[in-house]
């Protein structure tokens, strides 16, 4: 099951697990679409950009008339859609895009017998059992203990954070969070440079404002604004380019690799920081997952980046993080994956 969740018209579990059945992941920037056509298999993947849609319903629709004639004939019964967003109710307007709906009414329109609707990360969440060992990518630590919670965050467009605790019969809950929007807590002098400078532009600096997609190119801005080493290179620039240029994928033209580098170390030990509080928040001896579209892309940079330093700078509880493995995905379309065993959690609990 799961904390921050909305299903409606699920039947029987016989009748539900009747495939092919729909699951989407839906971001800030993407919605990425598949049918589930037995367990945890995934067929006719599709990405479709949410700036070329003006609602959700309609980029499932597009989707569904992309797939081929002998499945649009059987039809599709079931879906379950994770977003990046809280899930409350019924009612959803999501915060990263002009997008509003009603679960139940947009079940009727597309003629699902069931739609469950769920927190992005808390269907990330439900995937972290079925990801194989070569889709994680250890970074420090010791084994994780099975028995224990496991944490999962992740920047992308913005910091999504879940949970997934053990329950005594051997099972899981996802619980879902917006604890990216906690606030941010800067670690030496040069953090709280760079925190003044968020928050002279917005007030509350939550972690979010700085480790993802938005912050990363804040912490660029601010290096550049706030110190004479780091004037080097254009006053802002985008995260994309700010990473393939700390990578050696792009041709440093302006002769801002060295800022575009630390810019990312900064990142990195920002997000051992605010990892290591969820960490202990949780009791995370089941490990710390790190998800989202940023921190995979950094390949080696990574696991040679402050984060892990920064992550067991916990003082007096230094001894306790250090043995906490931190993993990095990356699984392809875990979203996916997480969303068929979050239909099959409401189904077995009665939903």
């Amino acid at each position: 099951m799961s904390i921050g969740l909305h299903e409606v018209g699920v039947g029987s579990m016989d009748d539900v697990t009747a495939y092919p059945r729909l699951v989407g992941d839906v971001g800030g920037t993407n919605a990425r679409f598949a049918l589930e056509m037995a367990p945890m298999r995934l067929a006719h993947i599709g990405v479709l950009a949410g700036d070329d849609y003006p609602s959700l319903e309609a980029a499932m629709r597009a989707y569904l008339a992309s797939l081929p004639p002998e499945i649009a004939t059987a039809g599709v019964r079931h879906a379950a859609i994770g977003i990046a967003n809280p899930v409350l109710g019924d009612q959803i307007r999501m915060t990263n895009r002009d997008w509003a709906f009603s679960t139940e009414a947009m079940r009727q329109s597309l003629g699902f017998d069931t739609l469950v609707v769920l927190n992005d990360f808390a269907a990330l969440a439900h995937a972290l059992p079925y990801l194989s060992a070569e889709e994680l990518e250890q970074v420090g630590g010791g084994t994780c203990a099975a028995d224990a919670p496991r944490a999962l965050l992740g920047p992308g467009t913005g910091l999504g954070v879940a949970s997934l605790l053990p329950t005594p019969d051997g099972r899981f809950i996802a619980v879902a969070g917006e604890g990216g929007h906690v606030a941010f807590a800067p670690m030496n002098d040069e953090e709280v440079a760079i925190w003044r400078f968020a928050r002279e532009r917005f007030g509350h600096v939550s972690a979010e404002r700085l480790i993802s997609g938005m912050g990363l190119e804040l912490i660029y801005e601010a290096l550049g604004a706030c110190f004479d080493l780091w004037q080097q290179g254009p006053a802002v620039r985008r995260a994309a380019d700010i990473t393939a240029i700390a990578l050696g994928e792009m041709d440093d033209t302006a002769g801002d690799h060295a800022r575009c580098r630390y810019a990312v170390d900064t990142f990195c030990a920002m997000l051992g920081t605010v990892a290591a509080n969820l960490a202990v928040t949780l009791g995370a001896r089941g490990g710390v997952y790190i998800g989202g579209g940023i921190v995979p892309r950094l390949g080696a940079a990574f696991a040679n980046s402050p984060f892990r330093r920064r992550f067991e700078d916990k003082g007096r509880f230094s001894g306790y993080v250090s043995a906490m493995p931190v993993y990095v995905i990356h699984s392809p379309y875990p979203g996916l994956i997480g969303l068929c065993a979050a239909m099959d959690h409401a189904v077995a609990n009665g939903h």
